[in-house]
């Protein structure tokens, strides 16, 4: 179901049939929020008993093509938005939450690995640092944040193609005490959206597999 966060940003808040087991958030990618993720939220939910919520990422925006929402994301706030993935754990009404961002989401997670509100953070190729084209005011480097304090047990699912995580900064990363997953043939974006170009079937399912893993471990 669609919910309003304290701040008013929509979120979809999908609760599983029986027993929660577990509060998990899911920060949406550069589109936002949408029937894609509203599947995610639903499949997480009925397979992992977990109580899942996804805010939108561009709240009271009208927003077109890529380009249009790249230049967006400079203006973009670091404490509004990880306020409300914040605030999205406390919609799940689960006493231990965890993360799970994709891309530009995935960014965020990183920022977010930072603080002490998530028992445990999945980044689904999350950009290490914030690309030049997105920098702004409201943006902090996430490796600034994970070097400062990891203080959520941390995974990070990287293509070895994707030119938004070249080696240097997964390396860094593996410094900053996150766990790394490579894949060599994928490239960003081959996890969750089986409509990209980029997507591998394989590789997607061992991730989530492994996410799955790590989030409940």
């Amino acid at each position: 179901m669609r919910i309003d966060l304290p701040s008013g940003t929509p979120a979809e808040l999908v609760r599983p049939p029986g027993e929660p087991t577990l509060g998990v958030v899911v920060a949406p990618d550069i589109f936002g929020l949408r029937p894609l993720y509203v599947d995610i939220c639903t499949r997480l939910a009925n397979e992992n008993s977990w109580v899942v919520c996804a805010p939108e990422p561009f709240p009271g925006r009208e927003l077109g093509d890529v380009d249009e929402r790249f230049e967006e994301v400079r203006n973009l706030q670091d404490d509004r938005v990880i306020g409300d993935l914040v605030a999205a754990g406390a919609a799940t009404e689960c006493s231990d939450v965890a993360l799970i961002g994709f891309c530009m989401g995935g960014m965020y997670a990183l920022k977010a690995a930072g603080l002490s509100h998530f028992r445990r953070v999945v980044a689904f190729y999350g950009m290490i640092r914030v690309p030049e084209a997105w920098k702004g005011f409201g943006h902090a480097e996430p490796l600034d944040k994970l070097e400062n304090a990891l203080a959520s047990p941390t995974l990070a699912i990287i293509g070895e193609q994707d030119p938004y995580t070249p080696p240097e900064d997964v390396a860094a990363l593996e410094a900053a005490r996150v766990t790394v997953v490579r894949y060599p043939e994928a490239e960003h974006g081959f996890v969750h959206d089986p409509d990209r170009p980029a997507h591998r079937p394989e590789d997607a399912a061992d991730a989530w597999q492994r996410a799955i893993a790590f989030i409940t471990g």
